[in-house]
């Protein structure tokens, strides 16, 4: 076991070749509750929660990425699978790759959904601004506008209920933890070593995501030597929770066709 990790809370359902699935920032292992009943009739399916988030523990609040990747590694040991898929949505697009560096030998292929690399320095200025609200005006006052960058208005105006039950998620996320995870989210920068990444990987993400932008996951895709892009039509951040249908049928044609 590695010295880093921490032991997080996590889950396992259905059979088949095993797919790891991280989330993102100030979620749990239930953002990916709308994705797995499709995933779990091919693959054994492990979701788990970050430190800090859910049901998992937290020690140190000034963790970081490699602290993120052990946490994975800690979890893929317990469970006795050798090798996986792993993939991750937003935070977790950044953890599930840093993994595959790490540790190459364990991954079968990677997915990288609805996040970003290749950022400009305007982008960068765009996420650390958010960070800057999030400890000047709280978190409650900074999620109305995180809001309508992760859903459609169509989406809130129908499924008030869904929208609510991610916000309150983060709310009830430590304040402190939450926006050490933001800062990990805002610092990380892939672009110089995706081309290191030798197993296929999938990008994913949603036609009208701003901060991670279809032109960002292009830019990814040409730095990817066995990568798939996807753009799912409309949708913005929270394609999990707004098209999980179209987001786990794209993954399981992927990974059946690798």
């Amino acid at each position: 076991m590695k010295s880093g990790a921490l032991d997080c809370n996590y889950s396992i359902e259905g059979s088949g070749p095993a797919i790891f699935l991280t989330h993102g920032v100030g979620a749990a292992e239930d953002a990916w509750r709308f994705v797995k009943p499709k995933l779990s009739e091919k693959f054994t399916v492990i979701t788990y929660d970050l430190r800090g988030h859910g049901k998992s523990p937290v020690t140190n609040k000034d963790f970081n990425l490699d602290d993120l990747v052990l946490d994975l590694e800690r979890i893929r040991e317990k469970t006795k699978i050798e090798t996986a898929h792993f993939f991750g949505h937003s935070l977790g697009g950044m953890i599930s790759p840093a993994y595959a560096i790490k540790y190459p030998d364990r991954v079968l292929s990677v997915g990288l959904l609805s996040t970003v690399a290749g950022r400009s320095d305007e982008d960068s200025k765009k996420v650390w601004n958010i960070i800057s609200d999030l400890e000047t005006k709280g978190v409650r006052e900074t999620l109305k506008n995180l809001t309508s960058r992760w859903f459609t208005e169509k989406f809130i105006s129908e499924n008030p209920d869904l929208v609510k039950k991610r916000l309150e998620q983060v709310i009830n996320t430590d304040k402190e933890v939450f926006i050490n995870v933001f800062k990990i989210y805002a610092e990380t920068e892939m672009i110089t070593w995706l081309k290191n990444i030798k197993k296929p990987c999938l990008l994913m993400t949603g036609e009208n995501d701003g901060g991670c932008s279809p032109y960002h996951n292009n830019k990814m895709f040409d730095e990817m030597e066995k990568s798939k892009l996807v753009i799912i039509p409309e949708v913005k951040h929270s394609f999990l929770i707004e098209a999980p249908d179209q987001v786990s049928k794209n993954l399981i044609n992927f990974l059946t066709s690798i």
